[in-house]
């Protein structure tokens, strides 16, 4: 075992392999507040990667409904249940984690804490779809925030996290991270189909061909990566919730990198379940209407703090103009963002390589229109 450094919880720890962070690192954020659960994202990626025979049950890409829904069935609870509390020393800034990853915690002879799904497990992918987390009284109406009834949708796609629990554990070494993008893939040819990576993986994003009798995975669209593009769920995504590009250490972090901007300077963006030790590089704005407890679990301590700065944009909009135009770049092009500008009134993004690939403005202009247009003789019913 190995000491390595994880900047989300401020301190080292151990992991099966010793530090080797990639040359650049994919990421994207999810603002959850705007995500509808329309699972438009779910079958781009089914329709594109998962439609051959063995992958019936599999969604390298699912939505499911926070705080009863999840696939596979209760793939949260349990690693919460093995990983117990997640002791936080806010004393510390940014607060450091004082608890055992799943590393950590790894029984004798194993190098991850984890459980492994049964079949059945699997086959509710929807279920919790839409149920919220208390009985529908009158009383408890909409208009308080957080909400006294809620649920929110949480979408999940492999983390490719910095420390995968699934490259820790695979017997074979079949699981790699790639240098120069740090996208998790397996080798297929090298995979004997020990499962050993879905028992580990706490998001459960390893899945097991029972055809091929290998495990397969997320590959993050990488053929589209490689030419700039960003994966078919981010592009298809109808909220405009997502936007991909890449992620630094706090060290290196560039203000004018959307990721960076949301994840280090506003710390609005955050990683999910941090305290289980992955140092996952899928990060999530916190919906606003949900209560601070369960966003601390989810999130970490920092959730008070990622909430207040979001509402504060809303309810002041000219307080905050350069996260506004981040959040406006969300799926305004199919192109992966390296940087941003704010100019003007206009939020400006522009690729890798530095060029510009879309600009939108922070407010769409509005036209009125005569009620009677004499001049070809109509009376409009929508004039706005």
């Amino acid at each position: 075992m190995a000491n390595v450094w994880n900047w989300q919880l401020n301190r080292s720890m151990t992991y099966e392999y010793a530090e080797s962070r990639p040359e650049t690192q994919v990421s994207a954020v999810f603002d959850i507040n705007k995500c509808i659960g329309c699972q438009t994202c779910t079958m781009a990626c089914k329709t594109t990667w998962t439609s051959g025979k063995g992958q019936e049950y599999m969604f390298w890409n699912s939505v499911e409904t926070k705080p009863w829904g999840s696939y596979p069935m209760g793939w949260d609870v349990r690693i919460l249940d093995k990983a117990g509390p997640a002791a936080w020393d806010e004393v510390t800034s940014p607060p450091t984690f004082r608890g055992k990853t799943i590393f950590e915690k790894a029984p004798e002879g194993d190098r991850v804490e984890g459980w492994l799904p049964q079949d059945m497990d699997w086959a509710y992918p929807n279920r919790g779809e839409d149920e919220t987390n208390g009985p529908i009284d009158d009383s408890l109406h909409h208009l308080a925030i957080p909400q006294a009834i809620w649920n929110f949708y949480l979408a999940r796609i492999c983390m490719h996290c910095t420390y995968p629990a699934c490259v820790a554990a695979c017997p074979r070494k079949a699981i790699y991270k790639r240098k120069e993008d740090g996208i998790v893939l397996i080798d297929q040819e090298r995979c004997r189909g020990y499962r050993e990576c879905v028992r580990a993986c706490p998001y459960k994003r390893v899945m097991y061909n029972h055809v091929t009798r290998v495990s397969e995975k997320c590959i993050f669209c990488y053929p589209a990566v490689e030419k700039g593009i960003q994966p078919r769920c981010m592009r298809n995504c109808i909220g405009k919730i997502r936007i991909v590009g890449y992620v630094h250490p706090p060290d290196r972090a560039d203000p004018e990198n959307p990721i960076d901007y949301l994840v280090h300077t506003t710390k609005v963006a955050l990683p999910l379940y941090p305290q289980l030790g992955l140092e996952p590089n899928m990060f999530y704005i916190p919906p606003i209407h949900v209560g601070a407890e369960f966003l601390r679990q989810m999130f970490g301590p920092r959730a008070d703090h990622a909430v207040q700065v979001y509402k504060n944009m809303h309810e002041n909009p000219g307080s905050n103009p350069t996260l506004r135009a981040v959040l406006l770049l969300c799926v305004s092009t199919d192109k992966i963002l390296g940087k941003f500008k704010l100019i003007g009134s206009e939020a400006v993004g522009y690729d890798v390589n530095g060029t510009e690939v879309v600009r939108v403005p922070l407010q769409e202009p509005t036209y009125t229109r005569d009620f009677q247009d004499p001049a070809i003789g109509v009376t409009r019913h929508n004039i706005t």
